[in-house]
């Protein structure tokens, strides 16, 4: 299903059996995930007004599936004829919640139709059901009820203590029929005492002959029982309430998804041609999305300004530059600016303007004709783009997606221990907006990252004739976020408590003042805002021991694997041992911590100015060892499970050009040899079956 069917938008209504006053709004959720927001249309029917307005779409679907119900429609599956059966005890009224809900399906590979959806949702809240009935189009171009793919999600008490219990596929005469249901049980830990009863959830669908499944809206039937039971036991149980807003709060869903599918069309070719290390797919398609999101926020920002130019904008820190280049392909006038070069820039062509510059914070980068000032995953730029916005003019806005937490002067060190540390760092992100005089908006993107949370300034909160007044407040608050001096408390108001990091509540004397305005210096370019700021390197340090010398590595993985088969009964080499039975030697496992123990200091030493350290060493030579839960391996290559997903065309093609290219580390050390045979195995067993790398021949001979 691509993670769930899509999005939606409802008309939300209340029925009664018996036509009587009552209303109902309800927003339609997704089973799957979050279904975004949807607009709602609520309107009351009550009996008896006179003059009685046309029906909605949603009332006149109401009605024909009325007359379906009465007339005892045997096509229908029987749970339907059960909607509203138990009435509650203080009213003979049936009350029946229904939502009209648009769906706008993901895009899938293997089927071209994503035009939207329609279906009906029907919540009977005593009896514990919702059911859901697509909908389709007649000739005449009204809807009306599909008699297949209808299914119902059923939440029961029951008396079993088990706290989870699958029964899944179960084939149940009912009625006129045969349905198809999945059970659940499950003890409800959500606000009840251990001694209140379970709960049961179910889901029911039509009979198998009347279930379509097409991958996209409609799932296959055991989806429902393998996948979604599971979730919705997960999401009844959690405790946990989440830290941030819903998915795209700010947009519409609707354009959203609409957009996203046609650039997703538009730019998937790039995956196959991406020249960087980096994973394509996820790149590619997070900058597809980002994108969409800032078509959408800035197609409703010039409708809501009345504006009918495309605005501008600058990415600083752009990275491989994608987002620039779609947003200039889509019309918007830009550039990007990054402190070091990517190969793919020279794929994109001349109309995606990009730069190789090391930003600063001063005078010399403002942006006083720019619109929109961009930070996608900014790192050290992150907290100075609102501040760049804020100076470069009174109308610039700025979009930051944080990710790496960084301060104005160098990493950021946490204070909260409440909180996460990217809930804490996101506050204070969303704090240098507001003291840079923003009203700062929250809103999570939908993009295959854990930093997905959008930080949005796109109006002030002061008129513009205090803009030297707020400039100062900029000033102070950028300057108190640097190690303070000291404080003379019969000088202060409030707490004098300083530190490195942030001082908190207090207000420091003349003279502190001065020497934390002495910060700003001015150079030929204008002011320098804070001094001692390091932008980074221009040559990216490689700190991830992949370029230690080989021969260092050789005597670390050789000193290591030694220690890990010698833990068990030494034996003799044998080359006629049938590696194929229980014999072959695989060690024991180590801790890092044992491991190390035995390492020389020098070594050591050499180690640890890489990030990871040994760790990093030993899982860069996954051919040797495995690290599981801080315990180190030798690898069996036996027991490698392929993997269930499909690997991108790109991945595949890697690892055919990458077969029999390196040669077996177990063939030439291991005391058994290689636990694989020849044919199996992915690396050479010896010089004879070695082959030149593709990957290094395309790069000897480019075409």
């Amino acid at each position: 299903m691509d993670g769930g069917k899509g999005t939606g938008a409802q008309e939300g209504r209340g029925m009664d059996g018996d036509g009587g006053k009552r209303t109902g709004a309800q927003e339609g959720r997704g089973i799957a995930e979050d279904w975004g927001q949807g607009k709602e249309e609520e309107r009351q029917v009550t009996a008896g007004d006179g003059a009685i307005p046309p029906p909605t779409m949603l009332e006149a679907l109401w009605r024909d599936f009325s007359s379906m119900i009465a007339q005892e429609d045997c096509e229908m599956p029987a749970f339907i004829k059960e909607l509203g059966k138990e009435n509650q005890p203080e009213t003979d009224a049936v009350g029946l919640d229904a939502v009209l809900r648009t769906l706008f399906p993901k895009s899938h590979p293997h089927h071209c139709s994503t035009a939207p959806r329609k279906e009906m949702v029907i919540k009977d809240t005593f009896n514990g059901t919702v059911t859901f009935l697509p909908l389709e189009e007649n000739d005449e171009g009204k809807y009306q009820v599909k008699k297949c793919n209808i299914y119902q999600i059923r939440l029961t008490h029951t008396k079993d203590d088990e706290c989870i219990r699958v029964k899944v596929g179960d084939f149940s005469k009912l009625g006129h029929g045969t349905l198809k249901s999945w059970k659940l049980d499950l003890e409800c830990l959500i606000d009840h005492p251990r001694h209140s009863p379970a709960r049961s959830v179910s889901v029911l669908t039509s009979s198998p002959e009347n279930w379509v499944a097409d991958g996209i809206v409609y799932p296959k039937t055991t989806w429902l029982g393998n996948e979604l039971l599971s979730k919705l036991a997960k999401w009844s149980t959690e405790k946990k309430q989440s830290e941030f807003k819903s998915t795209l709060s700010l947009i519409s869903v609707a354009k959203y998804s609409k957009v996203y599918q046609e650039l997703k069309e538009k730019y998937k070719e790039m995956v196959k041609v991406w020249p960087e290390v980096t994973d394509p797919e996820k790149f590619v398609y997070e900058d597809v999305a980002i994108a969409t999101y800032l078509l959408i926020l800035w197609e409703e920002e010039r409708a809501e300004k009345g504006l009918s130019k495309k605005q501008s904008f600058v990415d600083l820190g752009c990275g491989n530059g994608l987002l620039v280049h779609i947003l200039s392909n889509e019309g918007y006038p830009g550039r990007g600016i990054d402190v070091r070069r990517r190969k793919i820039w020279d794929m994109y062509g001349p109309q995606t303007h990009l730069e190789e510059c090391a930003i600063r914070p001063d005078d010399s980068y403002l942006f006083p004709n720019v619109d929109w000032l961009i930070g996608n995953h900014s790192d050290e730029l992150t907290p100075w783009i609102p501040v760049i916005a804020a100076r470069s003019s009174y109308s610039c806005c700025y979009f930051v997606l944080p990710c790496c937490f960084f301060d104005f002067h160098g990493k950021y060190n946490r204070r909260q221990s409440q909180k996460t540390q990217y809930r804490e760092y996101l506050d204070f992100v969303t704090q240098v907006g507001l003291e840079c005089g923003f009203s700062v908006e929250e809103d999570c993107l939908r993009i295959p990252s854990t930093k997905r949370v959008c930080l949005i300034g796109k109006s002030r909160t002061y008129p513009l004739m205090q803009e030297d007044r707020i400039d100062k407040q900029r000033t102070q608050y950028i300057n108190n976020r640097q190690p303070c001096t000291g404080v003379t408390s019969d000088k202060t108001v409030g707490s004098n408590q300083c530190d490195s990091h942030n001082v908190v509540n207090c207000v420091v004397d003349q003279a502190v003042e001065s020497e934390c305005a002495a910060n700003e210096k001015k150079t030929d370019g204008g002011r320098v805002w804070l001094s001692g700021f390091q932008p980074r390197e221009k040559v990216e340090q490689v700190r991830n021991c992949a370029a230690l010398p080989r021969d260092f590595v050789d005597v670390v993985v050789l000193t290591v694997a030694s220690l890990l088969l010698n833990a068990t009964q030494e034996k003799p080499w044998d080359h006629t041992l049938d590696v194929h039975l229980n014999t072959w030697n695989k060690g024991e496992s180590l801790s890092l911590r044992e491991v190390a123990e035995h390492l020389d200091k020098e070594t050591l030493k050499r180690l640890k100015n890489e990030y990871g350290g040994l760790q990093t060493l030993l899982r860069n030579n996954h051919q040797v060892f495995e690290v599981l839960n801080g315990r180190v391996h030798i690898r069996d290559w036996r027991e490698e499970k392929p993997s269930k997903r499909t690997k991108p065309e790109i991945k595949r093609r890697f690892s055919a050009d990458a077969f029999k290219t390196r040669l077996c580390w177990f063939f030439i050390h291991h005391p058994d040899g290689c636990s694989l045979t020849s044919e199996s195995c992915p690396y050479a067993h010896g010089t004879d079956e070695l082959r030149q790398s593709q990957i290094m021949k395309k790069k000897k001979h480019p075409q």
